[in-house]
């Protein structure tokens, strides 16, 4: 029989044979992912300063997912991969009367129900309507594998939405591994039917992330760096207001920050002919 710890009311489920984590991590509220107990001051600081980047979709992509499980004849299950914190736009679904929200993460965070490693999803086949990872892909050694065992939790019928970074820097220290371009990303979902797909951030938020850790490199003091990203946040988040005009031009395909999948669990596998045939950027 295996035993799985609890630390502060939340389970902490983990394959610890096949995970980069392990269970006494957890046990001792360790600083993973997230810093759990940031200073007051560095938490001010950081609301002060100006974002570069904003997501130019998830509102809407959270809104239609929405309303898609609203037509369910029981009341949706949604799992959320990563979801210590709410995403951009999550409180749509969090609000939702009748979805069953199941908010899981490989950190302690304020939303944090579950302790699990999205390479082993600690549930049986067929529990979930949806499937939502947001900035999770791009955090995990094996993206492919951790769409199959979504792909296996879901529903006949399951949705899946996921938002991944492709023209953006390292910012998850250890635990970052992937990039995606569109085909790229579509790939890793080529078990789902596609409902909508397209870049969240364009070419803008994209140049604002490279000026900033460019300024970044030239120094690897903390306190310096601290000064850089105050320098370039406040030097370039006007960038991102051109995302507004670019985000839907097939250019910005080619340079996106990152890019959202909105998909339905399906019976059929796309082909790579397929694939690569559904290529809407400029470099034909």
């Amino acid at each position: 029989m295996t035993v799985f710890p609890i630390v502060n009311e939340c389970p902490v489920v983990l394959n610890e044979h096949s995970s980069v984590f392990r269970n006494e991590d957890f046990i001792a509220q360790q600083n993973l992912f997230f810093d759990l107990h940031p200073s007051g001051l560095r938490n001010f600081l950081k609301r002060q300063l100006p974002r570069i980047d904003r997501n130019l979709k998830a509102d809407a992509n959270l809104l239609r997912l929405a309303k898609m499980l609203a037509d369910r004849v029981e009341p949706p299950k949604v799992l959320v991969l990563g979801g210590s914190i709410l995403g951009d736009g999550m409180n749509i679904i969090a609000s939702a009367p009748r979805i069953e929200l199941l908010e899981t993460d490989v950190s302690f965070g304020p939303r944090t129900r579950l302790i699990c490693d999205a390479h082993d999803i600690p549930f049986v086949d067929l529990t979930f309507d949806a499937v939502i990872l947001q900035a999770v892909l791009e955090h995990v050694a094996d993206p492919q594998r951790c769409v199959e065992e979504c792909y296996r939790v879901l529903k006949p019928d399951g949705l899946i939405y996921a938002e991944t970074p492709f023209m953006q820097q390292v910012h998850g220290g250890r635990y970052d591994f992937t990039r995606f371009t569109l085909l790229g990303h579509r790939r890793l979902f080529r078990r789902f039917d596609e409902i909508d797909a397209g870049a969240v951030g364009g070419p803008g938020m994209a140049l604002a992330w490279s000026y900033k850790y460019f300024l970044g490199s030239f120094t690897s003091s903390r306190r310096t760096r601290q000064l850089t990203t105050a320098f370039a946040a406040y030097t370039s988040f006007i960038l991102k207001y051109f995302d507004r005009y670019l985000i839907d031009r097939p250019g910005a395909l080619d340079a996106a920050l990152g890019f959202f999948f909105l998909g339905c669990k399906s019976n059929t596998v796309l082909s790579d002919r397929d694939l690569v045939a559904q290529y809407k950027g400029l470099l034909q």
